[in-house]
């Protein structure tokens, strides 16, 4: 059985694995569907838990522009603009529902999404995964930090209980801080929804 040093060990060598799509890996060219869920394939395939999950498929893409968070292809062909919002939606999918999603996307499909308005699509993923890095450095210092404090608790314990009762109080910690995390973005959702309403009640007046 391993320690849970070794689990750690595994756990900083496995986000040094994940990394965002680079923008300049994203065709240029529009692509059919089977086209773009052998894109996702490829580039998504470290992110997966388990190797035979789907990064993403057709009923996924259905899915999506169904609820409005992808807009629908043009003559079946998917542009560049399509996959970087099939990426975000990749990455908030698990955390958001479909009515977050689309309403945290409603600015971005409105006024970047195959539009001349600044920044582009693609200047707007640029600029937010420019963060990668030093996030990924804050998030390894605090995931140490949570692992180190896990290791000072249930000192009283039985030896062959204590491993584990500190194993279990490191993925407390860490879900805990998913659980206010997700609390906060989905407040900040909850207000921009608020804020949108009066702006779609006087549309409708219209």
């Amino acid at each position: 059985m391993k320690t849970n040093e070794e689990r750690l060990t595994e756990i900083l060598d496995r986000l040094d694995q994940i990394s965002y799509i680079k923008l300049e890996k994203i065709p240029e060219i529009d692509l059919y569907m089977d086209q773009v869920t052998s894109f996702m394939e490829e580039h998504l395939r470290k992110a997966k838990r388990n190797p035979e999950d789907k990064a993403l498929t057709k009923t996924m893409i259905n899915n999506y522009a169904k609820n409005n968070l992808l807009p629908p292809p043009v003559r079946k062909k998917y542009s560049k603009e399509h996959l970087l919002l099939l990426l975000f939606i990749y990455y908030y999918k698990n955390l958001l529902s479909f009515a977050d999603i689309e309403e945290l996307f409603r600015p971005i499909t409105e006024k970047h999404f195959h539009s001349d308005g600044a920044p582009s699509l693609s200047g707007i993923y640029q600029e937010v995964f420019s963060l990668e890095e030093q996030q990924m450095e804050r998030l390894k210092e605090d995931v140490k930090a949570k692992f180190q404090a896990s290791q000072d608790t249930f000192s009283g314990a039985a030896p062959e209980d204590r491993e584990y009762l500190q194993l279990f109080a490191f993925i407390s910690e860490l879900s805990f801080d998913v659980y206010l995390k997700k609390q906060m973005v989905e407040m900040i959702i909850d207000q921009l929804r608020e804020e949108h309403a009066p702006e779609t009640a006087n549309k409708k007046k219209r």
